[in-house]
């Protein structure tokens, strides 16, 4: 019974895991299309549950919200998007309901709490998006919050398929440190690109492999990353000139510099260290994502930012995270 009730909620964060990897990347689609303001209320649009598309419709909504045109196809790319948010947060829910229910037959309980209480807060800087005006700081933490949902709930089913490597492999549990120490790592690069994105500064820098000749003298920290910007009707397009856009770009690129060389470093030390193939295979694995990262990095800058490199860039950013998370975790609790 106790396998069963356990194998049953697998299944659902499973299903919600997929769900939450469409929900990323439908953000980043919203976002790339500049469609965070397609709908300029929440949770609906225009006052309507799904787009205006009427005459007699789009004249009222825009009655309503007179800065505010209607352009469907924004709209829609918005609305999309909330659509998936909203059955996600209900797959979430369900998920600690029969936590809770079963936790007294060895299922987790405050792991899937805290992904619900992280789901509630991002739904909430899912409103604070639109109604702050895509204000940078808001738009970064509603980035970050829907990676934190995605990598808790992929921390729930490795917690909920309490497996080992055949035979252990403790050659290489020493490294799961460096693994955290990774993912930490990851996690400000994952960071700075998406203070490049919500600031627009993603084409400040056109040339490989910091930016083009001169970008030293365009340097400027004091303001650069101020998550306090100042008042404006919207910050849709940006408010940062050009040297705090170069600033921040700048920084992105060094910091995948880093986070490359570092990635490489901890998959050949535990491929070289390992004795199990499980290990091996998890390194070459993390390899093969970074090194797709670090392509579609470049692809970003050589084709001047298309719509299908930049969406993969932020999926495969989480994909990256998830297959770090899963190699740390092997190497606690697993080797």
């Amino acid at each position: 019974m106790q396998h069963q009730n356990t194998k049953n909620i697998r299944r659902l964060v499973l299903l919600s895991i997929l769900l939450a990897v469409i929900v990323v990347s439908l953000g980043a689609y919203t976002r790339l299309t500049h469609a965070g303001l397609g709908c300029p209320d929440w949770p609906g649009c225009y006052g309507l549950l799904d787009v205006p598309e009427s005459a007699a419709q789009i004249s009222k909504a825009e009655e309503a919200f007179p800065e505010r045109p209607v352009e469907p196809q924004k709209a829609w790319n918005e609305m999309i998007h909330r659509y998936f948010a909203g059955a996600l947060g209900l797959f979430i829910l369900a998920i600690a309901v029969i936590s809770i229910k079963n936790r007294g037959l060895g299922t987790p309980v405050f792991l899937p709490l805290l992904i619900l209480a992280v789901v509630i807060f991002q739904a909430a800087l899912g409103m604070w998006t639109v109604t702050l005006m895509l204000m940078p700081i808001v738009v970064l933490a509603h980035l970050l919050g829907g990676f934190t949902t995605l990598c808790l709930l992929f921390l729930l089913y490795l917690r909920l398929k309490p497996y080992r490597v055949p035979g252990g492999d403790t050659s290489v549990r020493r490294y799961a440190g460096f693994g955290i120490i990774g993912i930490v790592i990851l996690t400000l690069q994952i960071a700075l690109g998406g203070w490049t994105s919500s600031n627009y500064a993603a084409l400040v820098c056109v040339e490989l492999p910091i930016c083009q000749a001169g970008w030293v003298e365009h340097l400027s920290f004091e303001d650069s990353f101020d998550p306090i910007p100042p008042k404006k009707d919207t910050y849709e397009f940006g408010h940062f000139d050009h040297p705090e856009r170069v600033t921040i770009h700048v920084m992105h690129r060094i910091g995948a510099i880093v986070t490359t060389i570092y990635l490489l470093w901890l998959a050949f030390i535990i491929f070289a260290k390992a004795h199990t193939r499980f290990f091996k295979n998890s390194a070459v694995a993390l390899v093969t994502i970074l090194t797709t990262q670090v392509l579609l990095g470049v692809s970003n800058i050589w084709f001047s930012l298309p719509l299908s490199v930049a969406v993969s860039h932020n999926v495969v950013a989480a994909c990256l995270m998830l297959m770090l998370i899963f190699l740390t975790y092997s190497l606690k609790r697993k080797a």
